[in-house]
């Protein structure tokens, strides 16, 4: 049976924790693992623009031996032609299939109509392999991360979601300081299973980082529509509701917070996070960066049962 990462609900705790471990391995060892995927190929499609998250799929199956091919929906037929019938030729290509996209239903139905491995690299609702890679990073700057305070700061959105899942599925406590959701990122189901297993709650008081071992940030504003004129009135109503939850080194200092900083990037500075707390002694945002890659290597290992 083939198998997807459309979210982070169908990994098990016990899965996550041999991804994550493989992660370490592949990191420590590269070479070791150079030839892994030779031959196969990867299949990148893009309706979202991109740095980290192409550079790392595409660095990362090269490490492993295999290729990556790099999809637009503005310069493919993707976008014409019905959905269905341009994914199952795209299969034909592919070994894998890595598709970061507007809306959760189209990994959806790509999944149901191909039988090759469907990684989510984002939509509105989740970003699983961020996930994936913060975990790593967590464990790799603070060891396990069972009985650890991670503080989510900022809007609750697809990231933040991911990392829910990370959290509740290895044991640590998470609490999300947010003024207000994204609407088009929430997840009810999710929020109610977390509050069930005791280890996520939800706050607007900052002040729960002061016994934070990590603190989380990200945009407040999608990346597609921060520069959009059409936005404008929106994104200056957020920053008015969530200038007090940026991430900065004087809120950290107030609150004698020493936990570790970090921020799936893009970063925008002077609004959800400052140069100080980004060059902070404590930040460990570009480990981030750095293990998306380590990570996914591990996941395509998984998904296509080479682990």
């Amino acid at each position: 049976m083939v198998r997807h990462l459309l979210n982070l609900k169908e990994i098990k705790p016990e899965e996550l924790k041999d991804i994550i471990g493989k992660a370490f391995e592949i990191k420590k060892n590269p070479g070791k693992y150079s030839e892994t995927l030779s031959g196969r190929t990867l299949v990148m499609y893009f309706e979202k623009t991109s740095t980290r998250t192409r550079l790392s799929f595409e660095t990362g199956m090269t490490k492993l031996g295999g290729h990556g091919v790099f999809l637009d929906k503005r310069t493919t037929q993707v976008g014409i032609s019905d959905l269905k019938d341009e994914i199952r030729a795209i299969e034909r290509y592919a070994d894998v299939i890595m598709a970061r996209v507007m809306k959760h239903s189209t990994l959806v139905e790509m999944a149901e109509n191909v039988n090759v491995p469907v990684i989510n690299g984002c939509c509105e609702k989740y970003h699983p392999v961020q996930g994936i890679g913060d975990a790593m990073t967590m464990i790799e700057n603070g060891g396990d991360i069972k009985g650890k305070n991670v503080v989510w700061l900022g809007i609750g959105n697809n990231v933040s979601n991911s990392l829910i899942n990370v959290c509740t599925k290895m044991g640590a406590k998470i609490t999300r300081c947010i003024p207000e959701k994204h609407p088009i990122s929430v997840d009810e189901e999710l929020e109610n299973k977390a509050k069930e297993t005791g280890l996520y709650e939800e706050t607007k008081d900052i002040s729960c980082i002061k016994n934070a071992d990590f603190v989380h940030t990200d945009t407040w504003v999608d990346m597609e529509l921060i520069n959009d004129p059409k936005f404008q009135k929106e994104r200056e109503r957020r920053l008015k509701v969530f200038m007090p939850y940026q991430l900065n080194k004087k809120i950290l200092d107030k609150y004698g917070c020493k936990g570790k900083i970090m921020h799936c990037m893009p970063c925008h500075v002077g609004y959800e996070i400052t140069r100080d707390a980004i060059d902070h002694p404590n930040s460990i945002i570009f480990d981030q960066a750095e293990n998306r890659m380590w990570s996914q290597m591990a996941l395509m290992l998984f998904l296509l049962g080479k682990m």
